[in-house]
């Protein structure tokens, strides 16, 4: 206990590590408690555990070559990662990609959307004392990552993007296994709405919990479902698209009153809308139009020389509004690159709204942000 901490709370108030080794944390954050009986009083969030200095590591290596850090960040959700740097860099480069490659570039950043919200949706169940959910949500997360293995060759690290599209084309027979997994999927969503989504006690356990009202979670910077699970409607394929999202066909999920719930179903909703994303992409794929189609920008070398200027390209991540800010000084490596992580900027909330929670509620309101520790302590 630091001195700071020891003068700081009365004698019936009590301090608490919550984390960094707790099963709850999702990683190596921690939480330092004051708490009166089972009420919390004040919660700090201390991130540092995890620290590589990622954003400098960008400066030791040239553009092509700094993709495969893009990957350690949210690593449940790569291809989001890999695709907002490709367009960065791309912006600053003047590079565009072919319309097929934008096009498998949404369809696999949907994919990983909905391997990611699988991860949210088991663990989160576990943390709510539900372990059946978990089992289902990874038979059906492990399919999505057999078809990341055979696109690319890897489960969790993919470096797939390429700064002017796309590694390489669809393998043959690829389509038609991603189809037979969505039909698969698809009504898998009604069997978790059985298992968790209805059961009492997890309701219980998260409706009118850690509730964030919409003006507060806009000046937080929220993004991503724990924003719209508060009612406000901004998505960066919406509000910004980028490659074809302008060419989707798909609603936005909201919540009404902040809750833990409410982030809850929005994912799950979400997960139901990108499954109908994919189809669209892989109708458009198999069309006359971009089949057979250019996957890679012509002309792009693997070391190139973006002019000296600076770019800032985001997207709509499974946890947020995700951006890269490149800065180019005319050489081989880019002279500054910043990440703009939406869970470093959603964990920061837990200050404030844990203050009058249950010492458990701790658990539901961490667990429904849906952060991820490679990209809040990059």
């Amino acid at each position: 206990m630091t001195k700071e901490t020891s003068t700081a709370i009365k004698a019936d108030q009590m301090f608490i590590n919550f984390g960094p080794q707790h099963p709850s944390t999702h990683g190596v954050l921690r939480i330092a408690l004051t708490v009166e009986g089972e009420v919390v009083i004040k919660a700090r969030p201390d991130v540092g555990y995890l620290h590589r200095g990622m954003e400098k590591l960008f400066e030791a290596r040239n553009y092509s070559q700094a993709l495969v850090l893009t990957d350690r960040l949210d690593y449940t959700s790569a291809m989001h990662n890999n695709l907002a740097y490709c367009l960065a860099v791309e912006k600053l480069a003047g590079i565009e990609a072919p319309l097929r490659a934008q096009y498998i570039r949404v369809l696999v950043s949907e994919l990983n959307r909905i391997a990611s919200h699988l991860v949210f949706f088991g663990t989160f169940g576990v943390d709510m004392g539900a372990f059946t959910p978990f089992l289902y949500a990874f038979r059906e997360r492990e399919m999505a990552l057999d078809l990341f293995e055979m696109l690319c060759g890897g489960r969790l690290l993919y470096s797939y993007m390429r700064v002017g599209g796309v590694s390489a084309d669809l393998p043959p027979g690829w389509i038609e296994k991603c189809r037979e997994f969505i039909t698969f999927f698809k009504p898998r969503l009604k069997d978790y709405d059985t298992l968790l989504t209805s059961n009492p006690i997890f309701r219980s356990r998260t409706e009118g919990v850690g509730v964030i009202g919409a003006e507060r979670a806009v000046s937080w910077g929220l993004s991503g479902p724990s924003l719209r699970g508060s009612g406000v409607n901004f998505d960066v394929r919406k509000n910004d698209p980028y490659c074809v999202y302008d060419k989707m066909n798909f609603t936005v999920p909201l919540g009404k009153t902040g809750c833990c719930f409410d982030r809850y179903y929005c994912r799950m909703l979400e997960m139901g809308q990108s499954a109908e994303m994919v189809l669209q992409c892989l109708d458009a794929l198999s069309g006359a139009e971009l089949n057979p189609g250019e996957v890679m920008a012509k002309g792009v070398p693997k070391m190139f020389k973006p002019a000296a200027g600076q770019a800032y390209a985001h997207v709509e991540a499974s946890r947020g509004d995700l951006g890269f800010f490149a800065v180019s000084d005319g050489g081989l490596n880019p002279y500054r690159m910043h990440v703009r992580g939406p869970s470093f900027i959603n964990v920061a909330i837990l200050q404030e709204i844990l203050a009058g929670c249950k010492i458990a509620d701790v658990v539901a309101v961490l667990g429904s942000l849906d952060i991820v520790l490679g990209e809040v302590d990059r």
